[in-house]
């Protein structure tokens, strides 16, 4: 069930990292024919800030959805560098949702907390915790070559010379 969520999640990122660009893409296009300057900047540097962003952002999205596929493959979270990604990822997706609930309507509000439920929820499934938890149950008897427990007190056993 992890890894079927964690493809999901990365299937969905990437359809909304193209969708992300192709719509910024029009959006250029759109700027580019009008022939219009706002606040002083030209139709032609307007144009090219959205395709820029649309294709930076759209970058972002398909780099947090490799991250989320190579968790999946792998079946447990690669290391501090895709937790802080997916992370960011899972952030942005909130404050967009909130933002885009007032311009676009309800319908992209709730595509939007979808795509951040599967982000963390990918996120809980493949906790670091999880599989140090996970690993110790594996191993029969890891306890007992570590450092020496404590003592019925609390206390630690003294050290013998």
């Amino acid at each position: 069930m992890r890894r079927g969520i964690a493809v999901g999640t990365a299937v969905v990122l990437v359809l909304e990292g193209l969708a992300i660009a192709f719509l910024n893409w029009i959006l250029g296009l759109i700027v580019q024919k009008q022939e219009m300057a706002m606040g002083g900047l030209s139709h032609t540097s307007m144009a090219v800030g959205s395709w820029v962003a649309g294709g930076l952002f759209g970058l972002y999205l398909v780099l947090c959805a490799v991250l989320v596929l190579r968790i999946a493959v792998r079946d447990e979270m690669t290391g501090r560098f895709s937790r802080i990604m997916l992370i960011v990822c899972a952030v942005v997706h909130g404050v967009v949702g909130a933002v885009v609930v007032g311009l676009v309507g309800w319908a992209a509000f709730v595509a939007m907390m979808v795509i951040l439920g599967l982000l963390v929820g990918t996120l809980l499934l493949y906790a670091p915790e999880d599989r140090e938890r996970r690993q110790a149950e594996s191993a029969p008897g890891a306890g007992e070559r570590g450092a020496p427990s404590a003592g019925p007190g609390g206390e630690a056993p003294p050290a013998t010379a």
